[in-house]
């Protein structure tokens, strides 16, 4: 049967009161399940003497049918889930705003359990839906021409944390069973949160107890850490953007001080040696800053330095915010642009920002929340 039967059954079967009697018996420092990888349940099975197979049931009732009471789980044996019940819980994050743009875009702002704020955007386009999530409660990578950064750094996400946003999201929707494209772009530096990043991806494109989302379906998009790269392509079967705004080291570093510590040089090397599949292409995202970055020479130089990484390069015109002097540049250098890498055989999209009038850019609404003091 479809996740979307056994979410509507649930809701109707145990409805509000259900989930209200869950919240009463969650122990109070119970820890939420879905933090725990696939093999660390089964470790915590085992050592309790229980048959380890049980985790992916466990997993498909949280996972796939999306529960959010152990006691909804009819093929787990009571005593199970009674031991279950003291240890865990099944946690939502709790949803503090969502700004619907005009342009159909859905941006959402959950408060954590201990009160920070993160947020996701969920992108219509062309036949399918397109959700970017988060890594991180800020971000440490400081680049100018994002707004996230300048609030800092507070902490890493949990796996737990980074899943839940694609869980509690696609419960909402019309269809559950939509694809999504899953996009770790939001929020936070992915590859500075490896482990938990990794995890979350298992579990994320896990067919059998996970979310079942296809890995050509999931993108990372990093700034650039470099060493992580490699064995990211080693350990997943997704795909890579790299945010690469410049064609020289002083220029990338003014931009984005992780550059200082990563060069261009040893950036691109890392992405020459990224596995990729036949066919298949790392995606550069080049954050188009009038003046700065925007010239047809920059553009050819762009295109020698990428040779010959099989690539296709996104072009995104800056998105202005408040307190930053960067200048989006007009539609004839974008379209020069994007003229000088066509003619170098690249693909090249010129990506507008979505929910504009929403502030979905990254960061915008975390900001907006904070600065109004809004907490209860």
């Amino acid at each position: 049967m479809s996740r979307a039967y056994w979410i509507i059954t649930i809701s109707i079967t145990f409805g509000l009161k259900g989930y209200c009697r869950h919240l009463k018996t969650m122990p109070e420092q119970s820890v939420d399940i879905k933090d725990l990888s696939l093999d660390a349940l089964r470790q915590w099975l085992e050592e309790r003497g229980y048959k380890p197979c049980h985790a992916g049931q466990i997993f498909k009732w949280i996972w796939q049918r999306q529960v959010d009471d152990f006691e909804f789980m009819t093929d787990v044996g009571k005593q199970l889930r009674a031991g279950l019940q003291s240890h865990f819980h099944i946690g939502r994050l709790e949803r503090v705003r969502l700004a619907r743009s005009a342009d159909g875009s859905c941006k959402y702002l959950f408060r954590l359990m201990d009160g920070n704020f993160i947020e996701s955007v969920l992108i219509p386009e062309r036949g399918r839906m397109t959700l970017c999530i988060s890594s991180q409660v800020g971000c440490a990578q400081g680049c100018r021409f994002c707004l996230t950064g300048r609030g800092g750094f507070v902490r890493n996400l949990t796996r737990g944390e980074i899943l839940a946003q694609v869980r509690d999201i696609r419960r909402e929707l019309p269809d559950p069973d939509q694809r999504l494209n899953i996009v770790l772009m939001g929020m936070g530096e992915p590859l500075a949160n490896y482990r938990q990043v990794v995890s979350a991806i298992e579990t994320l494109t896990d067919a059998s107890y996970g979310l079942s989302v296809s890995g050509r379906r999931v993108t990372l998009s990093t700034a650039g850490v470099a060493p992580q790269i490699v064995p990211l392509g080693q350990e997943t079967a997704i795909s890579l953007a790299v945010s690469l705004n410049a064609v020289e080291n002083a220029t990338g570093s003014d931009l984005m001080p992780i550059n200082r510590r990563y060069t261009l040089e040893r950036l691109l090397a890392a992405c020459r040696s990224f596995p990729l599949k036949p066919r298949s292409s790392i995606t550069f995202e080049y954050i188009l800053i009038k003046g700065l970055n925007d010239s047809p020479d920059q553009a050819r130089r762009l295109a020698r330095l990428l040779h010959p990484i099989p690539a296709k390069i996104n072009l995104i015109p800056f998105n202005p915010f408040e307190g930053c002097d960067f200048q989006r540049p007009n539609q004839g250098a974008v379209t020069a642009f994007q003229d000088q890498l066509h003619a170098k055989h690249y693909t090249t999209i010129v990506r507008y920002s979505k929910g504009q009038d929403i502030g979905a850019a990254c960061g915008q609404l975390r900001v907006r929340q904070i600065r109004q003091g809004i907490t209860g």
